[in-house]
């Protein structure tokens, strides 16, 4: 029998902070990388905030075997991270959105991004928006489209847990992830299309190559997707989040329910496939209310409180826990159903400080340095 690897990797969006202004004024992109952590060198003649506004930084992050080492290399990222903001007075902040900034007075494309602008226009000049990349690895395409099409239903309360963009340019948005509204502007985005196997997948892909409406594979954005270099189902549902240990207790999460998705399947079963509609709807009330809304459990087609879903979640995918020895991991879910998410956090903190935006970037980059 076919075993995978599940093995991990995992991309962050950071954001650079000026410390006087508390504005926004550059962002760095951690990449997954073979085998190496690879840091972009800026000439040493620029200006690091000049620099920062024509290009993106990149640090590379290996793909890890386990949770554990995952842990390892997030941590060590996210020093390299910190020691490279700080090196230039600069902080680091982790969110799905600048609090205040506004994308009118920030000129922050790089030369890729530049050619989606072209194409995007607007939509793509505002996205100050920053995520969470999670890679689990499938080597089977076949099983891997499966996993993508019986995975859509759990995205929602996925979402739930990372979400961290309750403000946009200075305003109390009323939702907890505002930057999957904005992502929801572009393209090729959001829950995916139930692709019966590899090869409609692949024709998908190739009709859009070869017509030019695409340049490449990488021009494909939805919450779930099979990933263009790695054999990895890549995740991209998640905002950023500012405690490396909610992050790797969402990482944790999504190897599990992958786990399981490809166990039923293992023992000739498999999680029903719900109306991709039904799944949007359900993302909608995620993105709206966060952990304090209800989903609709489709199972039983009734509205249900989000953190009950989630631990009932957390109790389908437990016997797969220890295999994955993810158990210390997971347990952290149940801090954040009781803490709130990184948005409900930072609501406490703007309502507690007179409404102030700038007191939430204060508390966004104090969590972010919180490293163990």
């Amino acid at each position: 029998m076919y075993h995978p690897s599940f093995n991990i990797g995992i991309e962050e969006e950071y954001q650079l902070i000026d410390p006087e202004s508390w504005a926004l004024i550059g962002y760095v992109t951690q990449s997954m990388a073979h085998d190496q952590i690879v840091v972009q060198e800026r000439h040493p003649d620029l200006d690091f905030a000049k620099q920062m506004e024509s290009a993106v930084h990149k640090v590379g992050m290996p793909i890890c075997a386990d949770i554990k080492e995952a842990r390892e290399q997030l941590l060590r990222t996210r020093n390299t991270m910190l020691e490279l903001a700080n090196a230039h007075d600069f902080k680091l902040a982790a969110a799905g959105t600048h609090p205040f900034s506004r994308w009118e007075k920030t000129s922050l494309l790089s030369s890729h991004y530049r050619i989606m602008a072209g194409d995007a226009e607007m939509i793509m000049r505002r996205m100050l928006a920053f995520g969470m990349h999670v890679h689990i690895g499938i080597e089977d395409r076949e099983l891997a489209i499966d996993v993508m099409k019986t995975m859509g239903y759990v995205l929602p309360h996925i979402l739930t847990l990372s979400t961290s963009s309750p403000f946009w340019a200075g305003h109390n948005t009323g939702l907890k992830s505002y930057r999957t509204v904005l992502l929801g502007a572009l393209p090729r985005t959001g829950i995916p299309g139930q692709f019966s196997g590899y090869p409609e997948y692949h024709n998908f892909v190739d009709t859009l190559v070869r017509t030019n409406s695409i340049p490449d594979v990488s021009y494909i954005w939805y919450d779930i997707l099979p990933h263009y270099r790695f054999p990895t189902r890549c995740v991209r549902i998640c905002d950023m989040v500012p405690d490396y240990r909610d992050a790797l207790a969402i990482t944790a999460l999504i190897q599990a329910v992958v786990a399981w998705m490809v166990d039923l399947r293992q023992h000739n079963m498999s999680f029903r496939i719900y109306e991709r509609l039904l799944v949007e709807e359900n993302k909608w009330r995620a993105m709206r209310y966060g952990l304090d809304g209800n989903l609709i459990d489709l199972g039983i087609e009734e509205k249900v409180p989000t953190r009950d879903l989630i631990r009932e979640l957390l109790e389908r995918v437990a016997p797969l826990a220890s295999k994955l020895n993810v158990a210390d991991e997971l347990a952290h879910i149940h801090t954040i159903l009781d803490r709130g998410a990184n948005a409900d956090q930072q609501l406490h903190i703007w309502r507690e400080n007179n409404e102030d935006c700038t007191a939430v970037v204060k508390f966004l980059v104090q969590e972010t340095e919180k490293i163990a």
